[in-house]
């Protein structure tokens, strides 16, 4: 069963970025629409601290909230789980 969208465009775009790194979002209800989940979730990786992540419902400036999701993705300590090639091809 898939997910149900994000409201905001900019947060469902992160979102697929997430879920194309391996992240699992999984939606919830309230004021937090979901949650965002690292493929690792080690206690190592940043003390467990960004291993899951809230996804909020009605964020005050989508956009910046879709870049925050995406750096918290981006920066995570184990590295992608997917790599690209320059050429765009998954590795």
């Amino acid at each position: 069963m898939s997910r149900p969208s994000h409201a905001a465009k900019e947060v469902e775009r992160a979102l697929r970025h997430a879920e194309s790194q391996g992240w699992k979002v999984v939606a919830g209800g309230g004021h937090c629409w979901g949650k965002m989940y690292c493929p690792y979730n080690d206690a190592d990786c940043r003390c467990g601290e960004f291993c899951i992540t809230s996804i909020w419902s009605t964020p005050k400036n989508p956009g910046n909230f879709a870049r925050q999701l995406k750096r918290i993705v981006s920066n995570c300590t184990r590295g992608p789980v997917i790599e690209i090639s320059a050429a765009g091809e998954e590795k």
